[in-house]
Order: C-alpha cells, then structure tokens, then sequence
C-alpha cells in the first residue's frame, strides 16, 4: 500500500486520513495544533483549524446568491457524503447531520434587499431544473415551522438544505481513523512531491504528500503542480501570479439560550449585513457573518458583536435573555474567485482556497482530488 503524508489536519485533513486509513494505507498526519480537540471555550490560537469556528451550514442553494452554480453542484454532492460519512461514524443514530431545509428571511423595510437575492438565486437554477427552489412562506406557515422566530418577517425556506456538528466531527474523524499517525504541535515548512519538510527540517518520505494547509500553503501555491478540476469549481492557477491566496475573516457569537426552540439555520436577508443563526445541541445558538476582508486574528469587536446580536434579536426576540457564552473568529482561506482549486503532480496532491465553504464543499473535493491521483489504485481509494 502506497505510503501517505498530509500536511494539515482540519476539515479536509481529517477526512482525508479517516477515508485513507479506512482504504488500507498508511497514512502520517501533521498540524501545528496540540492536539485533535477543539480549544474548551473562546478563540483559540492561530494554529487552530478554521472549522472548529464554523457554523456548519450546508446551503448549496443559499450560496448561488453569491457563487455559481458548479459551486453548487459540489455542495449537493457533499450532502449526501456527509450523511454517508456521519452514518459510518455513529452507525446507531446519526446525530451528526441534519438535513430539513434552512430559512431566509427579511424584514418588511428590506424586501428590496431580499426580492434581489431571491432573483440571484433563480437566475442561478434556471440551468438546474433538478435542484430544488426556495418557497415563499405565509405567516403561517413561517409559525408553523419555527414559531420562535419574529413573525412579521418574511420568510423563504430553503428545502434539501441541511447542517452538521463542526467540532463533534472533526473529533469523531480523528478517533476513527485507524492506525494513522498524529505528529500534533509539528508545523509543516515545505510540500514537495513525495515529502514533507517540517519547521525543524525534518523530512517525512513518503509515496503521496497531500498538502491540505489552508493558509499555511500560499508560500508555495504557484508551483510546479498542474491543476486539475473539481467538478468544474477548481480553477486553474493564474500562473502570472496576479492571483494569490488571502485569509478572510470570519466571526460567531455562541449564545446559551434555554428554551429557545429553533430547528433549522436562518439567514436574515439585509442590504448590509448576512447574519445567520444556527442551533446547536445544549441550548446553544450560534450567530455568524459569512465574511469580513480581514487578516486580523484578534479578537471580536465591540462593533461586530453588537451587530451581529442586535440582528439576530431582531429575528429571534427571545434571545433577549440569552447568555453569551464565548465568541470566537478565525480566518478562512480565499482565492480572488472565491473557488477552490486542485493541484496534482506526480508525488503531490493540493488542495486550497475552500474560503467559507470548507465544510460544505469538504467531501467532494477530497473525492477529486484522490481520483486524480493516478498512483493510487481506484479501489483503494473507494469510500470508506
């Protein structure tokens, strides 16, 4: 069996290791983390991976509003992995996945706003006839689903839409990946074909060198590796180097909220902000904003917690006396098209630039890049 090494353990390196060791392959995995588990509470360092602190929406429809459709394709494809892959991870009762639709929703004053999202959006699906369409809610039938919410707004649901547990499972994939071997507090300096360089100089040797980074690989992306296609999303490198690979700033608010009942992720439509709210188990709701231009690793701001809370209050009245249990921000990975891209060379396998989609976009583009590897038997590589 082909020896592997992958340089990174968030989202895509733990998914890669668990679908490799299931596969039979010896597999080394290295990350500057100290360990596999997410920090207890608040922000962790910069060496944390950025999916501990995402919400974990899976909304391939909602993101046409903003991407195109093969973007798209890639996250309906994901859904369905990642209940296959939650399933094999708790065969007794997948509590990993859900999948019932999301919500968008508008305040009156903002429809305007709102009726131009919604337009994006069929605009997109209209090459699509096989992915579903977002559907006008009355005021009933909006209580009727989640009668927490403030029912004055208007409101879209979103069907076949779903959302996971990041943290439950990016622990879960690291506990079942048998056999693999953790260099946890290892940071990776070097990718080449065939080998790793660690920040000490030490080589790894191996047949496969994946380099799964995020923002610890832009001192490298632009080399010798030939990229290949995701299902068309993967985008060749622009070999003038006019592009480059940029951190995008993301931010949640994680609330303690008891009694609080709230089934399914919610987006408020606004002309400034893209607030979402997600429920989590424990009376726990997370409040986000998809993306801010910014390399700043520090702290939340007074400004952006304000707002981020004072709209999801406006949604969720009974937050009101909700407890705010920590907050948290970190930073995504981003080409200048937003797409994410797969290079392969013999000996090397990189993927970068999941931005705000790594968890929605994950499994499928570990399904490419691995079918791209041509030094590896497609049965070896089969799922699971």
């Amino acid at each position: 069996m082909p020896r592997i090494v992958i340089a990174g353990a968030g989202v895509l390196g733990r998914l890669l290791a668990w679908r490799l060791a299931h596969a039979g392959h010896e597999v080394k995995v290295f990350d500057p983390a100290p360990g596999p588990a997410a920090p207890p509470t608040g922000r962790g360092p910069a060496e944390i991976a950025a999916g501990f602190t995402a919400a974990g929406m899976l909304s391939p429809l909602a993101e046409l509003d903003n991407a195109g459709p093969e973007l798209a394709a890639l996250g309906w494809r994901s859904l369905v992995l990642w209940h296959d892959v939650a399933h094999q991870l708790k065969p007794e009762g997948n509590g990993y996945v859900r999948r019932n639709g999301s919500l968008m929703v508008a305040h009156g004053s903002d429809l305007g706003a709102a009726q131009r999202v919604l337009d994006r959006l069929q605009a997109a699906l209209a090459g699509a006839p096989e992915w579903p369409r977002p559907r006008a809610l009355s005021r009933a039938e909006l209580q009727a689903l989640e009668p927490a919410l403030q029912p004055d707004l208007k409101a879209w649901l979103l069907p076949e839409e779903g959302q996971l547990l990041p943290r439950e499972l990016l622990q879960a994939l690291a506990e079942q990946a048998p056999g693999v071997q953790w260099g946890w507090g290892r940071r990776v300096a070097q990718v080449q074909p065939g080998r790793i360089v660690l920040d000490d100089g030490a080589g790894v040797e191996a047949d496969l060198a994946i380099d799964v980074r995020g923002l610890g690989a832009r001192a490298e992306v632009g080399g010798p590796a030939s990229a290949q296609g995701g299902a068309g999303a993967a985008r060749a490198h622009d070999a003038a180097g006019a592009d480059r690979l940029r951190g995008v700033r993301g931010e949640l608010v994680w609330l303690h909220a008891p009694g609080v009942v709230l089934q399914r992720p919610v987006r408020l439509l606004h002309p400034r902000h893209r607030v979402y709210i997600v429920p989590r188990p424990g009376d726990l709701v997370v409040i986000g904003a998809s993306e801010i231009e910014s390399e700043d690793r520090s702290a939340v701001s007074l400004r952006s917690a304000v707002e981020l809370m004072a709209a999801a209050h406006s949604v969720l009245p009974e937050l009101a006396e909700a407890r705010i249990v920590h907050l948290d921000a970190n930073l995504r990975p981003a080409w200048n098209d937003h797409l994410p891209r797969i290079e392969r060379a013999p000996g090397l396998l990189r993927i970068t630039g999941l931005f705000r989609h790594g968890w929605l976009l994950a499994p499928a583009l570990v399904e490419d890049g691995l079918a791209a590897c041509r030094d590896l038997e497609p049965a070896e590589v089969a799922h699971g």
